[in-house]
């Protein structure tokens, strides 16, 4: 992982994937000590040899002396001007003994591979050294980017992949800039191209810029298996380890999340951290990603729902996550007083120093959503065997078929005002014909004259 010095902290955030720049790290380039077994730049009293079935093309900046070159079968030298090759007569005395030295296999370099790409936000900062951290999707050239090959050097890079291509916005190759797909298949037709790209997936140029304020997704989701077979993860050194979208390992740190609406920049945001807190004292080691990431939505953990677009923060700090939390708190309290204004909606924070309760609450809720899930599953399985029966509205139902009640009713209780007619006056003209003639009972109700509407013969069942 790189590391950020202070001199970079301008530059140390990523944005999305709209005008960055990704430069291919290895080479094969005649000068490079690596690229040699003996590691180090054969001389004079040498024997250069090169696999005799490998497929190379070789940069080679300045002359150089040799005794003996044993060249592939298919390969090609890009001689810079003046470049070239010479025999020494005798001894070359500033050489040695004299060895045989072979140039690597370049063959197992992966576009996939995110340890092997650079990003930059102009092709100033690549040149400078100004790189930029992100997670690992976004390490490789993202459908928006600009893919960077030095200019003065060669490459062998596998496209396999399991899609039939890559696309990106424009491909630097030598120096020229290829933009359209017409002139960039030219090129990989050509000779140099074949040596320089292979594999089963093509490179595609001519991918438009990103148009959205609020930024764009990377694109590279769908190759995170890929990509995450070339890391190799370390053992963090925290409590709570954070697994950011888009990372292939665990880290110990922070992760701000943010969530937006139409009014929100992501470049103005990128701005407003970087001269808020990213300038001052306690945070220079700090390295900051953020990008726009597409995260799934699941009902109980389980059930898919989708996806939501959220701003992610990756904060690190290179140790237990300390600092990342305390900047993560600072962007959190930033977005609450001023989101209104920023277009943001919403805002999350985890860190690794400590479990938080949203996040140990968020647990015991899946927990308990995945055992309620399952245990309607066995109860929905037991209903349809027979071995459970549920109950029917049609057993809560009056039946018009009730059987006689076989006897007489029980009043339960006496009522003084209408069991004993000697209690009440016998007033014609108030209660009719009498109390006694007011109440009526059959098998399904009980009915009664209410005295005040009498006149109107008004019937209430009970």
């Amino acid at each position: 992982m790189l590391k950020i010095p202070d001199m970079l902290l301008l530059f140390c955030l990523v944005g999305v994937a709209n005008a960055l720049y990704k430069q291919w790290i290895p080479d094969t380039n005649y000068e490079n000590k690596t690229n040699w077994d003996k590691g180090d730049i054969p001389c004079g009293n040498d024997i250069v040899q090169f696999s005799a079935q490998r497929k190379v093309s070789v940069f080679v900046e300045t002359t150089h002396a040799v005794l003996e070159m044993r060249l592939p079968v298919d390969g090609e030298f890009i001689l810079n001007s003046g470049a070239g090759f010479y025999a020494v007569t005798g001894q070359d005395p500033g050489c040695g003994t004299g060895v045989t030295t072979e140039f690597k296999d370049s063959e197992s370099f992966q576009w996939y591979d995110p340890t092997l790409w650079q990003a930059a936000a102009t092709l100033n900062d690549l040149e400078q050294g100004n790189f930029l951290f992100s997670v690992h999707e976004e390490s490789v050239p993202c459908h928006y980017d600009d893919v960077v090959f030095k200019a003065l050097s060669s490459f062998r890079v596998d496209t396999s992949s399991s899609h039939s291509s890559i696309t990106v916005k424009s491909v630097s190759v030598l120096g020229d800039t290829f933009t359209t797909q017409s002139e960039f298949s030219q090129y990989l037709s050509s000779s140099l191209g074949k040596l320089q790209f292979h594999g089963s997936s093509a490179v595609a140029v001519g991918n438009p810029a990103c148009e959205d304020p609020s930024g764009c997704d990377c694109g590279n989701s769908v190759h995170h298996q890929q990509i995450c077979s070339t890391v190799t993860c370390d053992s963090p050194n925290c409590k709570n380890p954070l697994r950011p979208t888009g990372h292939c390992c665990d880290v110990c740190g922070a992760i701000v999340t943010l969530l937006f609406d139409d009014g929100f920049n992501l470049q103005t945001y990128r701005e407003r951290i970087r001269h808020l807190f990213l300038a001052l004292p306690q945070y220079q080691s700090i390295e900051l990603g953020m990008s726009k990431v597409l995260k799934p939505q699941r009902l109980m953990g389980i059930i898919s729902l989708g996806t939501l677009s959220e701003i992610q923060i990756v904060i690190l700090d290179g140790e237990q996550g300390i600092q990342s939390a305390a900047l993560a708190q600072d962007i959190m309290k930033d977005a609450r007083s001023h989101g209104s204004n920023l277009g943001i909606s919403g805002v999350e924070v985890q860190t690794s120093s400590e479990e938080t309760g949203d996040s140990a609450g968020l647990a015991v809720g899946v927990v308990f959503g995945v055992l309620l899930l399952i245990t309607l599953i066995i109860l929905g399985v037991l209903v349809h065997k027979g071995v459970v029966q549920m109950p029917t509205l049609n057993r809560f139902k009056n039946s018009n078929n009730m059987p006689d009640l076989g006897g007489p009713l029980d009043h339960g209780f006496d009522n003084p005002m209408f069991d004993q007619p000697t209690m009440m006056p016998d007033i014609p003209s108030l209660y009719g014909t009498g109390v006694s003639n007011s109440i009526s009972m059959t098998q399904t109700a009980v009915h009664f004259v209410n005295p005040a509407y009498d006149e109107s013969e008004t019937d209430f069942t009970a």
